[in-house]
């Protein structure tokens, strides 16, 4: 009998431990919130090793006025399965004039193998109103814009890739660049086909007309921790390239440059970053291929080619911030995707890298918006105080 009642006891027993367990399991189960819709493709978005984001509408840049225009910025692993690959970046620019032309233009940046390989470059090709303003400070400084002086007809290509191979375990890289342009002058202004230098280059009443192959070098350390928007790291290019006859260029010359830029974080998303550079061209230099002094990529608030000789230096510091909210509610997840930038520097020309015969003083503000996790649109306002000219750009990534 007392082996009855034991054994009955330790059916009971067991009967509720099990059913306890499975209350605790069930309300275990219920405490956990089931994934919203908004979650779920948060997660699914997440997983997605393509990411793009597409931008048009009506917009205007400094050369070309008012225009219709449009931007792509593609993010991408090469190895999806790998997550701590480096994304590869594919900005890509189009833009339709209203008087006429057509502007495309790309600068990615590609990653290959776990970072061991590189190909990073520039395309474009254009059909558009540009203008020349003569050679050497002096020329550009007081030289007219207009229809009548200045603007000509342009339509060119360029193909300019570089492959960058990691030497061992360092951050130093080394390859081998091309670069391919065809550059078409036509319609040149009533005056410009006066101009001195643009005589002296070939320029007739027609136009003026040129094709370049070039082969070269350039040696990179790059510790960057995110090549197209860094927080910290420093990047240093060697470059040299030879363009001549024997590879089917029509004229030989030759080009070296070198990039300095340093990034320091100073908080969450705060960013001083600085850069020094240096563009000089030797040799039988064709008009189109002058080292530049203000572009969207350094000095906003100058004309692109607006200041040209055989040297060009340029130093600048920017700081960058990114409003850091709590994502309490949509207007702070708003806040926390934009952001700001100021910078000052100052840009160096003259015949040779060490003859200076002018000096450009350049300071700007800019709005930034996150469209992807490190990559921004920027909106910037820079100031040109040689000609007291204020100039706004619009652009995928960060200017260095």
């Amino acid at each position: 009998m007392k082996k009855y009642i034991l054994s009955i006891i330790t059916l009971v027993l067991a009967v509720t431990t099990l059913s306890a367990q499975d209350k605790v399991n069930t309300a275990t189960a219920d405490t956990i919130p089931a994934l919203t819709k908004k979650e779920l493709r948060k997660q699914k978005v997440a997983r997605r090793n393509f990411h793009y984001n597409i931008l048009g509408g009506p917009s205007y840049t400094p050369d070309f006025g008012v225009l219709i225009g449009g931007s792509a910025l593609m993010t991408f692993r090469m190895n999806p399965g790998d997550t701590t690959q480096l994304r590869s970046v594919v900005p890509m620019a189009i833009a339709f004039m209203f008087n006429g032309g057509v502007n495309l233009f790309s600068k990615p940046q590609l990653f290959f193998k776990g970072d061991r390989f590189r190909i990073f470059g520039k395309f474009s090709y254009k059909n558009t109103e540009e203008n020349f303003y003569g050679i050497g400070y002096r020329t550009n400084k007081d030289y007219e814009r207009s229809d009548t002086t200045s603007q000509y007809r342009y339509s060119g290509v360029q193909i300019n890739p570089w492959f960058l191979f990691r030497l061992g375990n360092s951050n130093f890289f080394a390859g081998p660049q091309i670069d391919i342009n065809y550059d078409n002058l036509t319609r040149p202004a009533k005056h410009l086909i006066d101009e001195p230098s643009y005589k002296a280059a070939g320029g007739t009443a027609d136009g003026y007309k040129n094709f370049n192959s070039g082969v070269g070098f350039l040696m990179t350390y790059d510790s960057r921790d995110v090549p197209a928007n860094a927080y910290k790291g420093v990047y240093l290019d060697f470059r040299g390239m030879m363009y001549a006859k024997f590879i089917g260029s029509d004229q030989t010359f030759y080009r070296l440059e070198i990039d300095y830029r340093q990034y320091k974080s100073l908080g969450k998303r705060k960013v001083l970053a600085w850069t020094a550079q240096t563009k000089n061209v030797f040799g039988d230099v064709p008009l189109t291929q002058y080292a530049l002094t203000g572009t969207p990529f350094d000095l906003r608030g100058y004309y692109m080619g607006q200041y040209r000789d055989k040297s060009s230096h340029v130093v600048m510091a920017e700081y960058r911030q990114m409003f850091n909210t709590d994502r309490s509610t949509w207007v702070k997840r708003m806040l926390n995707h934009v952001g700001f930038v100021a910078w000052t520097g100052c840009g160096f020309m003259g015949p040779t890298p060490g003859k200076i015969e002018g000096v450009l003083p350049n300071y700007g503000v800019g709005l930034r918006i996150e469209v992807q996790p490190r990559m921004n649109v920027r909106l910037d306002l820079g100031k040109n105080t040689v000609n007291n000219q204020t100039l706004f750009y619009f652009n995928m990534t960060e200017a260095f």
